[in-house]
C-alpha cells in the first residue's frame, strides 16, 4: 500500500513563511484566471462550458472538465487558460490576407491574435496574397495535384495540439488509401525514443504506471523534465506526494525553480506558503545523463543495493551491463557527466534504500542524438530494483501535449501502422485485409525527411495539419528554403502561422479547421497514463466554413481514389471508434465512449503487472550502454534549448514568470559569468558553424560549462543532420561565446 498524505498543515514543506510568496518569483495563477476572463469576455458562457465540460487541450494530463482520476477537487492550469482563446475567438476578415507583405513582420503571436481562419483560401505564384475559394475548388485542386504525381512525392504532417484520436486515425487511413506511408505527427519529435526503448526492453510502448503512483511512493525522480512549466496541473500531485512523505529528486542541467518550490493556487496551505518539492538536485552536463546513471548503477552493484531475485528471475543481460560498467572508469564518468563520484553515490543510496520508485522524463532526455540510449539508461536503473509492474513503481515518459499519446497508437506515423504494427509486407497485408484496399509496404518519410525531400525537389505536395516547421525544426533557414521548393503546400489550421505566408512555389492553400469542441458528436483523446477519454461537442461560437480534419481527409481520399469511396467514409466519429476498436486491440472499449466523463485506462493501472513482460521470452532486457563523448574544447559551451512561457512553439509572454528570464536570455552559471567577466544583461553572441544567436546573460543555477537558450529562437544553432535512431532532432549544440 502507498502511504497516504497527511492532511494537517506541515511547515517543514513550506517554501516560504511570507504569505502568498510576496516578493518571490513565481506565476500569479490567480491573475491567469482574471486574464482569461477578460480575453474571453465576448464568449464567457462558451469559455466556461469548455472549461467545465471539455477535456483539457493543453498538456496530456487528461482532465475532464476541471476534475481528474487522481485527486478530488478543482484542476485548472494556466496552460489551459492561455489556450482557451483559440477556441472562442471569432474569425478574422479574410481581406487581411489579400496582401501578405504587411504580415511578414508580425510575430507568430500577433498572427494568432488576428483570429480564426475564416474560409478556404488560395494563393498562386505572383499573387500578393490570398483569395477566398470554395471548399470544392480547394479539395479538387489538392486531389488533382495528388493524382498528377506519385505517392512517394506527397507528404502529410499532423501536429499534436488539440488533435484527437479520430483525426489521427482517419488521416493515416486516408493517406494510405492514397498510396503513401509519408504521414507523421509530433509524437515522433517528442517521445519516439521512449516508445522504441520501452518496447525493446520491456515489451510495452507507453507509460507503465498511473499518476496516482506518484503520491506515497518512496522516490519520485524527474530526469530532463520540468512539469511545473510544461504540465503545471501536476504540481498539485507533487504537493500531496510531499505530504505523503515522498522524496522528490531532479536530475537536470538547471536547478529549475518551479521544481524546487511552487505556490499551488487550489490548495490553501500551498497558496499561502508554497510547497518545497525537490530538495535533491543533481546537476549534469548536457548529454551527461548516461554517464551519471551508469555511475549510479556501478555504486548500486558495488554496495549490493540490488533486487537480485528480480534480476535473476525476470531479466536478461545484466551480466553484459555489469561488464560494460566495469570497463568505464570513475574519472571518465565524472568528466562526461559533470557530476562527482560522491554525487552518484548519494543518488544511488536513495534508489537503493527505496522500496518503490517512479522515474519521469521528457524531452530533456529524448531530444538528443542518443535519445533512445538515454531512455534505456533510465530503464536499466529501474530494473536494478524491479521498479516496474507494481504499485508505486513505474517508468513515465510524460507527455506535453493533449492527445499526442494517441498519435502513434492510431498509426499516424510513417514507420508504424495502427496498434504499433511495424511496417512490413506482412503487416501491410494484414492492414489491406482489414481495410479492403492495398496498403503500401515500405516505411514512409518522417517529418525531417519530408523537409530534406523538399530541399532536393523530391516533394510535390505537402499537407500540414497545424504545425509550423519553420519554428520547430533545426536550421530554420534551411527549412524555409525547402518549403519554398514545394509546388503545392496545404495548411489546415485554426489560426494563421508564419509558414502559411511563405511565397508559393506554385500554389498555397489554406483550410480552416474546427477545434475538438466543435466536432459533431464528440471525440476522444489519450492521456499520458493511457487513459482514453471522451471529449464532448460543446455548443458555442462556430466558424461556419471550418471543417473537422478527419472529414476533410476522408473526402480528399475519395476524390483521389473514387473507386474506394465506399471504404473511405465514416458517418461520424462514433462510427470511426467502432473501427478503431477492431483494428487496435488495446483500444477495445473506445466504441463505448459517448458521454462526458466516459473513459477507460487501457492496460489497467500498471503495465507489466506482476513482472509479466510481453517480450518474446517474458523477461525484461537490460541494455549495455557506453556514454556519448561530448568533448568540450577550451572556450566552448554545451547549449540546450528550453521552454519559457509558451505552449510548444506558441510563445505567450516575453518573460517566464517561473524563472524570471526573458526570451533572449542566455542562462549561464555565475561561475562561468565571472570567468568571462560577464554580468546580468551583457550582450553575448553564441556561434558555431551553423549560425549565431545574440542574447543577454542571465545568471542562474546552471551546471558550469553549459548554457540554456529558449526554443525556437535557439534553433539557428542546431545541426539538422544530428538525429536519434527514431529521427528525433538533437536540440542541443556546441557553441563558442563572445561578448559584444
Amino acid at each position: 500500500m502507498l502511504r497516504k498524505p497527511k492532511k494537517a498543515w506541515n511547515p517543514s514543506i513550506w517554501a516560504s513563511w511570507k504569505p502568498f510568496g510576496i516578493g518571490e518569483q513565481y506565476p500569479n495563477n490567480y491573475w491567469e484566471v482574471i486574464r482569461a476572463a477578460l480575453v474571453n469576455f465576448d464568449e464567457l458562457p462558451y469559455a466556461w462550458e469548455i472549461l467545465n465540460k471539455g477535456v483539457c487541450d493543453g498538456c496530456s494530463l487528461g482532465t475532464t472538465g476541471m476534475k481528474d482520476w487522481t485527486l478530488d477537487g478543482l484542476h485548472l492550469c494556466n496552460v489551459r487558460l492561455r489556450l482557451l482563446r483559440l477556441n472562442t475567438m471569432p474569425a478574422f476578415d479574410h481581406k487581411i490576407l489579400e496582401n501578405c507583405e504587411q504580415l511578414y513582420t508580425k510575430s507568430s503571436a500577433e498572427l494568432r491574435d488576428m483570429g480564426r481562419l475564416p474560409y478556404p483560401m488560395r494563393r498562386d505564384i505572383g499573387d500578393k496574397g490570398f483569395r477566398r475559394i470554395s471548399w470544392d475548388e480547394a479539395l479538387e485542386t489538392i486531389a488533382s495535384r495528388i493524382r498528377a504525381t506519385t505517392p512517394e512525392r506527397t507528404a502529410y504532417y499532423v501536429t499534436s495540439r488539440g488533435t484527437v484520436n479520430e483525426t489521427y486515425y482517419a488521416i493515416q487511413k486516408a493517406v494510405r488509401a492514397m498510396g503513401s506511408n509519408n504521414v507523421d505527427n509530433a509524437a515522433r519529435i517528442c517521445h519516439s525514443p521512449s516508445t522504441s526503448a520501452l518496447k525493446a526492453t520491456l515489451g510495452v510502448a507507453a507509460t507503465t504506471c498511473s499518476y496516482k503512483d506518484w503520491i506515497g511512493t518512496d522516490l519520485l525522480v524527474f530526469i530532463g523534465s520540468n512539469v511545473a512549466n510544461n504540465q503545471p496541473v501536476t504540481v498539485k500531485y507533487l504537493h500531496w506526494a510531499k505530504k505523503a512523505g515522498t522524496r522528490i529528486v531532479v536530475i537536470n542541467t538547471y536547478r529549475e525553480p518551479g521544481m524546487e518550490r511552487y505556490w499551488v493556487p487550489s490548495i490553501p496551505e500551498s497558496a499561502l506558503f508554497g510547497t518545497k518539492f525537490a530538495e535533491d538536485f543533481f546537476l549534469v552536463n548536457v548529454g551527461g545523463d548516461i554517464p551519471f546513471l551508469n555511475g549510479t548503477i556501478k555504486h548500486m552493484i558495488i554496495n549490493n543495493w540490488l533486487d537480485s531475485q528480480f534480476i535473476d528471475n525476470y531479466t536478461n543481460h545484466f551480466e553484459e551491463l555489469k561488464a560494460t560498467l566495469d570497463a568505464q572508469s570513475w574519472e571518465e564518468l565524472e568528466s562526461l557527466s559533470g557530476a562527482s563520484r560522491e554525487e552518484m553515490y548519494a543518488f544511488a543510496k536513495m534508489v537503493g534504500e527505496a522500496n518503490k520508485a517512479i522515474f519521469v522524463w521528457s524531452m530533456g532526455i529524448t531530444q538528443h542524438e542518443c535519445g533512445e540510449e538515454n531512455v534505456k539508461a533510465i530503464i536499466n536503473l529501474a530494473l536494478t530494483k524491479g521498479f516496474v509492474g507494481r504499485e508505486g513503481c513505474g517508468l513515465m515518459p510524460i507527455r506535453g501535449h493533449s492527445g499526442v499519446q494517441g498519435g502513434a497508437e492510431m498509426g499516424c506515423y510513417s514507420t508504424v501502422f495502427p496498434g504499433g504494427r511495424k511496417i512490413s509486407p506482412e503487416t501491410a497485408k494484414e492492414m489491406s485485409k482489414l481495410w479492403g484496399f492495398e496498403v503500401p509496404q515500405t516505411k514512409g518519410l518522417i517529418a525531417s525527411d519530408m523537409i530534406n525531400a523538399a530541399a532536393e525537389s523530391k516533394l510535390d505536395v505537402l499537407f500540414s495539419v497545424g504545425g509550423n516547421f519553420l519554428d520547430v525544426l533545426p536550421d530554420p533557414n534551411y527549412v524555409e528554403s525547402a518549403l519554398l521548393n514545394i509546388p503545392l503546400r496545404v495548411h489546415m489550421d485554426i489560426v494563421c502561422s508564419k509558414q502559411m505566408l511563405l511565397e508559393p512555389t506554385e500554389t498555397v492553400i489554406l483550410l480552416p479547421a474546427t477545434t475538438r469542441y466543435e466536432i459533431p458528436g464528440g471525440v476522444t483523446e489519450t492521456s499520458t497514463e493511457r487513459r482514453v477519454i471522451f471529449s464532448p461537442e460543446i455548443p458555442g461560437r462556430r466558424i461556419v466554413q471550418a471543417r473537422p480534419e478527419w472529414e476533410v481527409f476522408m473526402e480528399l481520399a475519395r476524390r483521389v481514389r473514387p473507386e474506394l469511396a465506399d471504404k473511405l467514409f465514416f458517418e461520424n466519429p462514433a462510427a470511426m471508434r467502432q473501427e478503431i476498436a477492431l483494428v487496435i486491440p488495446q483500444y477495445a472499449g473506445i466504441q463505448h465512449l459517448q458521454e462526458a466523463g466516459d473513459q477507460f485506462q487501457y492496460g489497467g493501472s500498471h503495465l507489466c503487472f506482476g513482472w509479466k513482460f510481453p517480450t518474446p521470452d517474458g523477461k525484461a532486457n537490460f541494455a549495455a550502454l557506453y556514454p556519448p563523448r561530448n568533448e568540450l574544447p577550451e572556450g566552448y559551451f554545451l547549449v540546450t534549448t528550453r521552454r519559457g512561457k509558451q505552449f510548444n512553439s506558441m510563445v505567450q509572454e516575453h518573460k517566464d514568470r517561473i524563472t524570471g528570464a526573458v526570451r533572449e536570455a542566455v542562462l549561464m552559471s555565475s561561475v562561468d559569468a565571472e570567468k568571462f567577466g560577464l554580468k546580468n544583461g551583457d550582450v553575448v553572441v553564441l556561434k558555431n558553424d551553423l549560425g549565431e544567436y545574440k542574447g543577454r546573460v542571465y545568471t542562474a543555477p546552471v551546471k558550469p560549462g553549459n548554457l540554456q537558450v529558449h526554443w525556437p529562437e535557439g534553433n539557428v544553432l542546431l545541426d539538422k543532420s544530428k538525429r536519434s535512431q527514431e529521427g528525433v532532432p538533437d536540440y542541443n549544440a556546441l557553441v563558442r561565446l563572445e561578448k559584444v
